[in-house]
């Protein structure tokens, strides 16, 4: 109510204005024709016309109403150059404050609940680089007064910064206009003023600033650099450090352009993805999959059949896929491509220069004007009393630790609910192993929806795991040839017995050997990097595990392009990492997909959505399949297709993803989705359904109404 009170009275003031003919006053014309009258009322009241004309110019300005260069001038023409800029600066300042202050009231909170998402990075650079925007604006009066005051209103810019940054930036301006004022005999039209030159000299005055940071930019760099003496020539123009994901992206980048490019890598080329991660446990959830179908054959009218599992010859079909697929990633093809290949350990000289302790013995030394780290993570081991004693693996050992095995581990306990520890849970399970999942937080999943955690415990129970929330690893115990985990539930202990012990808590970014720490890079759980991936030295960039946000292969590839573009042109031109749609998939099954901001996420951002949900229950192919659990929920602003978010829990979740990911990446709403044709029967049919539920509940009633009538009357 307050708000609108306070915009009703602005608007009715301004209303006031227009229809008592006062901005007939506030015009050069008039300006010039009353110049003496004002002078008369100056000399018999030297107090009281300043302080009105002061308050007048506050009340232009703070309501935004046209009139403020003419206020400018004639606070010249009134009282000369220096009151007359003393007034019309300090008028117009705490005007501009006070336009700034109502919008903030307002319209912030509205703007930014629901464009919250949008302005998220807006609100990051005003934190950053605020004061340096409004100052520069400030300078360049062809950007509107008013609309600077209200846009800026609408940021989290502090009160206080505006109204100083405003006095300090627009005082060059106000003194041009000021002394215009005092010469305002010699002026016959606003055209005079605002000439070729004086609007040149402004956008010169406007660029200053712009050329002031790049100054600063480059004194900062030689501060970083002092302590280091720069190579006279460069072996190379890239030195990529890894051959994951990251590194495989941005040495192709690199060769693709012609650029001379090294890159080192100490294990196996592909890296985790290839040889730990994403391949060998996907082949690993194929077979295991094809064992369940076994077991519910009924569902398709065969009898079924409990699977006779040939372990050996899983982990063997495994380690075929994976050379099946090594010649993607491998030295030959990257050679060929004009990689220079590598193969060593990488460790910084300088921040152009590194020494490879080559695998087959000796060093190299290479310098490169840039340099991409991309050493990816390694599974998180927790300090657990006793792990060592008990033995374990991870996520990256079981594969090599498995493969010389006769049938599966007897016995597994995970230890981990996030997606690694799902997945690999459930499909030991599948495979025939007793498995115990322990988690230490309240659900599965923790960075999903409590109904999507709450689906994937429900799989994995109905497959056999059995699944404990909320318990607290505390220590490991071997008693005899007995392996027990001790855990800690509602304050009591709980003993967990188990053969095998798979740790999956997690991923650590890999940070030690390179030689990071001599050169001061900051580094936490990651190298500290900017929008444009660079760390403390602008030369060297940071790219997927090993910089974060994210852990994904698809997420390393993509910042890997940013990474390459601005190593090799940023002298040009350099971009901004955009995290903006990031896709996920956990394999479960069934398979967990998600893009964007989660149903919880929005609610806890205070974000205005609204939830348009479609069971798979009711999609024709998802029954033909038997695979109707599941369900696409897609997060969008309230009245609005425009799609902030989707979650699918189902079969093929993550290849029905890819049509959200496309619409978001390229601003297409739900409409755009329900007006495509999609095959039938499909999966994909789903997400026109559930662009058509969103639909529906939007439907134009009152037209409808009349739609109706018309209708009722061709019936006549």
């Amino acid at each position: 109510m307050k708000k609108v009170i306070l915009l009703g009275a602005v608007v009715g003031l301004v209303v006031l204005y227009f229809v008592l003919g006062l901005n007939q006053f506030l015009t050069f014309d008039q300006l010039s024709a009353q110049h003496e009258k004002f002078n008369t009322w100056l000399a018999a009241h030297p107090i009281l016309v300043p302080s009105a004309f002061f308050a007048l110019y506050v009340v232009v300005t703070a309501l935004s109403l046209p009139g403020a260069t003419i206020m400018t001038l004639a606070a010249g023409a009134l009282f000369g150059l220096w009151q007359g800029l003393l007034l019309a600066s300090f008028a117009s300042s705490i005007g501009a404050t006070l336009a700034f202050l109502v919008a903030r009231f307002v319209l912030r909170d509205t703007v930014q609940q629901r464009f919250g998402d949008k302005l998220s990075a807006v609100n990051r650079g005003i934190e950053r680089d605020g004061p340096f925007y409004l100052f520069t604006l400030r300078l360049i009066p062809i950007f509107p007064f008013f609309m600077i005051n209200l846009a800026m209103g609408l940021t989290r810019l502090k009160t206080w910064t505006f109204y100083w940054i405003s006095q300090v930036g627009m005082l060059a301006g106000t003194l041009v206009y000021v002394n215009a004022g005092t010469q305002l005999a010699t002026i016959e039209s606003m055209g005079d003023i605002f000439s070729l030159r004086l609007l040149l000299s402004f956008i010169l005055l406007g660029l200053f600033p712009w050329f002031a940071l790049a100054a600063v930019r480059g004194l900062q760099r030689r501060r970083v650099y002092r302590r280091w003496r720069r190579p006279r020539r460069f072996d190379r123009n890239l030195i990529v450090i890894g051959a994951g994901a990251g590194g495989l992206v941005s040495a192709y980048i690199a060769a693709t352009v012609k650029a001379s490019v090294t890159l080192v890598e100490a294990n196996k080329m592909g890296g985790d993805c290839l040889n730990y991660g994403c391949v060998p446990s996907k082949a690993l959830i194929k077979s295991a999959k094809a064992a369940q179908q076994m077991r519910d054959a009924e569902r398709y009218g065969l009898e079924k059949t409990e699977p006779k599992v040939n372990f050996p010859a899983v982990m063997a079909r495994i380690q075929e896929i994976i050379t099946a697929i090594e010649p993607n990633d491998s030295v030959e093809r990257y050679t060929g491509l004009g990689v220079d290949v590598v193969k060593g350990y990488a460790r910084f000289v300088d921040p152009w220069t590194v020494d490879i302790a080559l695998n087959d013995g000796g060093t190299q030394r290479l310098t490169a004007r840039s340099i991409v780290i991309a050493a990816g993570a390694a599974p998180t081991v927790p300090p657990l009393p006793g792990l060592d004693e008990v033995g374990y693996v991870t996520s990256d050992t079981l594969w090599q630790r498995f493969a010389d095995r006769d049938e599966s581990p007897a016995r597994l306990l995970v230890l981990g609910g996030g997606p690694i520890g799902c997945e690999l849970a459930q499909s030991f399970s599948r495979l025939g192993t007793a498995v115990t999942l322990v988690e230490m937080g309240a659900r599965l999943l923790a960075s999903e929806d409590p109904e999507v955690s709450e689906h994937v415990a429900q799989a994995l129970r109905a497959d056999g795991v059995q699944v404990y929330t909320a318990f607290k690893a505390l220590r490991c115990e071997l008693h005899g040839d007995e392996k027990r985990l001790i855990a800690e539930h509602q304050g009591n202990e709980h003993t967990f017995i188990f053969d095998d012990l798979l740790v999956a808590v997690g991923r650590q970014a890999r940070l030690s050997g390179y030689g990071l720490e001599a050169l001061g890079i900051p580094v936490e759980r990651t190298v500290s990097t900017n929008a444009y991936l660079e760390t403390l030295y602008p030369n060297i960039y940071a790219v997927g595990d090993v910089a974060g946000p994210y852990q994904f292969t698809h997420a390393a590839a993509h910042m890997a392009w940013y990474a390459a573009v601005n190593a090799l042109f940023g002298q040009v031109k350099r971009f901004k990492v955009d995290y903006s749609v990031i896709p996920r998939v956990t394999f479960t099954d069934p398979e967990v997909a998600r893009v964007g901001v989660s149903e919880t996420e929005a609610r806890e951002k205070g974000l205005d959505i609204e939830v348009t949900r479609y069971e798979l229950a009711g999609l024709d192919r998802a029954i033909v399949d038997s695979a109707t659990k599941g369900f696409i929920k897609v997060m969008t602003p309230r009245n609005k297709d425009r799609i902030l978010g989707v979650t699918i829990v189902g079969a093929d979740a993550g290849e029905l993803l890819a049509e959200f990911v496309l619409a978001m990446r390229h601003g297409l709403g739900l409409n755009k989705i329900l007006g495509t044709i999609h095959s039938y029967p499909t999966m994909g049919e789903a997400n026109k359904y559930v662009a058509g539920e969103w639909r529906r509940a939007h439907k134009p009633e009152k037209l409808l109404r009349w739609v109706e009538r018309y209708h009722r009357w061709r019936r006549r």
